[in-house]
C-alpha cells in the first residue's frame, strides 16, 4: 500500500554490524568473548569434537590472561575503544541519513558480545521497520566477517513469523567515497609528519585455503590498496600490502606484516608509514598489536619510526561514504533538499 501525502513512510531498518568486543579487559570477560567467537565456523572450521577439546583444554584456559593483559593496554575511561568509537558512527551515519531526507533507523550490532544482531534486529523491528539492510563494517568481504554477520542474521530472525524484506550490503572494498576517504586520511598524516619511506596497507589475515575455496578477501584487499596508492599518485616501490593477526600452525595470507617490519628495519629503512584498512574504528589489532607490538619489532630490528595512521572511525568523509552505501539502496541519493 502506497503512503498517502500525511501518512510517513515505514523507516527502513539499518543495521550497522561490526565484530565485537569484550565486555570487561578481564580473564573472565575474554573468556566468554573468545568463546563465543573461536567456536564461530566460520572462523575456525576444525571438525567439532577435535575444535572443542583444543578450545576448551588449551586455548580458553591460557589466551583469556594473556588477551585480557592487551585490552587493558587500549581500554579507555569510557570502555572499549571499538564500541564507542561504533556508537558514535552509528549515532553520525543515523544523523547524516536524516540531514537527507531518507526515512530510516540507525541501530549498532556486533557480531560477538553486546549489543547482539539479535537484539539489534528485535530494535528495529518493534521500532515498525519492515525493512531491513544489513551493513557489516567490513570493507573487503570474507566468509570470516561477512558470511558469519550474514550466518548470525539468518539465526536472528529464524525467531520471527513475520520476515521482513532484507537487504545486504557485503563489502564496499572499491567504493570511490571510501577509498578518498582513506585518500585523505593519509594526505592528513602526511601535512603533520612528512611520509615515510614505505606505506604499508595491514589487512587482517585469513588462511590461504580460504582463497582457494572462493573467497574474495585477498583480491578485495588488494583492490582498495591499489585504488588508494592510485589517488595519492605512489609509485609502485612506495607501497605494499601486508597481512596481520595470524593465529594457529596454518599458512596465513601473506607477506606476513610483523615480518616485513623486521625485514624491512634490518635492511636499512628508518621510517615507515602503515594503516588498516580492512578495520572501520580503531581496535585491539590496531592500537595495540600494529601501533604499540609492531612498532617495537620495527624498531628492534632498526627502524626509528613506524606511524601508525588511524582507522576511518567517525570521520565526516567516512560516515558520508557509509550514508552514499545505505542510500543508494533505500533509493535515494544526494544531499536533501535546501
Amino acid at each position: 500500500m502506497t503512503p498517502t501525502a500525511s501518512e510517513e513512510p515505514a523507516p527502513v531498518g539499518v543495521l550497522l554490524c561490526n565484530l565485537g568486543t569484550p565486555d570487561a579487559p578481564t580473564p573472565a570477560a575474554l573468556r566468554r568473548y573468545l568463546a563465543e567467537f573461536l567456536w564461530d565456523r566460520r572462523v575456525v572450521d576444525l571438525p567439532r569434537p577435535l575444535w572443542w577439546l583444543i578450545l576448551h583444554g588449551i586455548i580458553l584456559r591460557t589466551r583469556p590472561a594473556r588477551s585480557a593483559a592487551a585490552y587493558r593496554r587500549v581500554w579507555t575511561d569510557d570502555g572499549s575503544p571499538l564500541l564507542n568509537i561504533s556508537r558514535r558512527q552509528a549515532a553520525d551515519l543515523d544523523a547524516e541519513l536524516d540531514r537527507r531526507g531518507l526515512p530510516a533507523r540507525v541501530e549498532l550490532a556486533m557480531r560477538y558480545g553486546r549489543p547482539a544482531i539479535a537484539e539489534g534486529v528485535e530494535r528495529l523491528l518493534e521500532a515498525g521497520c519492515e525493512k531491513l539492510l544489513v551493513l557489516p563494517l567490513y570493507p573487503q568481504n570474507s566468509c570470516s566477517t561477512v558470511g558469519s554477520t550474514f550466518d548470525a542474521l539468518g539465526d536472528a530472525l529464524r525467531a520471527h513469523r513475520g520476515v521482513p524484506a532484507v537487504d545486504f550490503i557485503a563489502g564496499y572494498h572499491d567504493h570511490p567515497g571510501y577509498l578518498d576517504a582513506l585518500a585523505a586520511s593519509i594526505r592528513e598524516a602526511w601535512e603533520v609528519r612528512p611520509p615515510g619511506e614505505v606505506l604499508l596497507f595491514s589487512f587482517h589475515g585469513t588462511p590461504v585455503r580460504f582463497r582457494s575455496e572462493g573467497d574474495p578477501y585477498y583480491a578485495q584487499c588488494l583492490e582498495t590498496a591499489a585504488g588508494v596508492a592510485q589517488r595519492l599518485g605512489l609509485s609502485d616501490e612506495r607501497w605494499m600490502v601486508t597481512f596481520q593477526s595470524r593465529f594457529g600452525r596454518e599458512e596465513w595470507l601473506q607477506p606476513y606484516t610483523d615480518e616485513t617490519l623486521k625485514r624491512l628495519g634490518a635492511a636499512g629503512h628508518r621510517r615507515l608509514d602503515i594503516l588498516c584498512p580492512g578495520f572501520a574504528a580503531d581496535c585491539l589489532e590496531t592500537l595495540d598489536e600494529i601501533a604499540g607490538e609492531n612498532r617495537e619489532l620495527f624498531m628492534e630490528a632498526g627502524g626509528e619510526d613506524l606511524v601508525y595512521i588511524p582507522a576511518l572511525n567517525d570521520r565526516c568523509d567516512h560516515i558520508g561514504a557509509l550514508a552514499d552505501l545505505v542510500a543508494r539502496r533505500v533509493g535515494r541519493t544526494g544531499d536533501a533538499p535546501g
